[in-house]
């Protein structure tokens, strides 16, 4: 196991800094197409933007811009590789996630077996891989604008659902439940698109806890569409 962890590591990482070095070097270093100039134009001023807004998506912007120094003529270039550096991050915890499910296919003696891992990692190497390079990902990598950080937080919301997945019966496991809801309050200043990962969530929690049957299954989708509507 701990042979299989290391490998874990080393090849989300090292699919990371594939990705980042891809996005940094593809990433527009001007304003793009459609929201990125309204986008540059109120993070610089931290001002509002279109509805409903994406204020935590402003402060991040604003953070990355202080790293022009003043010149107003590299404020697009930082607020870019904000997009660029979550887009990266994005397919790490893509790839972790990745690993976590193909395991599932394996039982737990076979995991350090040489044709397990290269199977597990193989097939999240092509997934995350894929993810990174398909059109409409690379591009919203590459420019100012709010899905590539929304991208984050619902991989990182997923993502952490297989955590807790993994301690779900340990004294402490709840931490990645409050962590969960946390990420999902910051994501709304950024974007809705988290808010699509609660119907899943509800389901991992479903089928750890309770008893898996086909009405269990109708009242967890009615469930989490209950959370959606109220979140909405």
């Amino acid at each position: 196991m701990e042979k299989y962890r290391l490998y874990n590591l080393i090849l989300g990482w090292g699919v990371f800094l594939v990705s980042l070095i891809v996005y940094l070097m593809t990433m527009d270093r001007t304003d793009s197409f459609l929201h990125s100039g309204e986008f540059l134009a109120i993070i610089y001023k931290m001002e509002g933007g279109h509805a409903p807004g994406a204020p935590f998506f402003m402060v991040l912007g604003r953070f990355f811009t202080l790293f022009a120094g003043g010149n107003v003529t590299k404020v697009a270039v930082t607020v870019n590789v904000l997009s660029a550096s979550a887009s990266a991050f994005t397919i790490l915890f893509l790839f972790w996630t990745l690993t976590h499910l193909i395991k599932k296919f394996f039982k737990a003696d076979e995991v350090n077996n040489p044709a397990t891992m290269v199977t597990v990692f193989g097939a999240a190497l092509v997934g995350s891989l894929a993810y990174t390079f398909s059109d409409s990902f690379w591009f919203s990598a590459v420019e100012a604008e709010v899905y590539s950080t929304s991208s984050l937080f619902t991989a990182v919301v997923f993502w952490a659902i297989l955590k807790w997945e993994n301690i779900s019966y340990q004294k402490h496991s709840s931490r990645w439940i409050l962590l969960i809801a946390y990420l999902m309050g910051l994501s709304i200043g950024v974007h809705l698109l988290n808010l699509l990962s609660v119907p899943a969530i509800v389901l991992v929690y479903y089928f750890k806890k309770y008893k898996v049957t086909s009405r269990g299954i109708f009242y967890s989708l009615a469930i989490s569409v209950g959370i959606l509507a109220f979140l909405q």
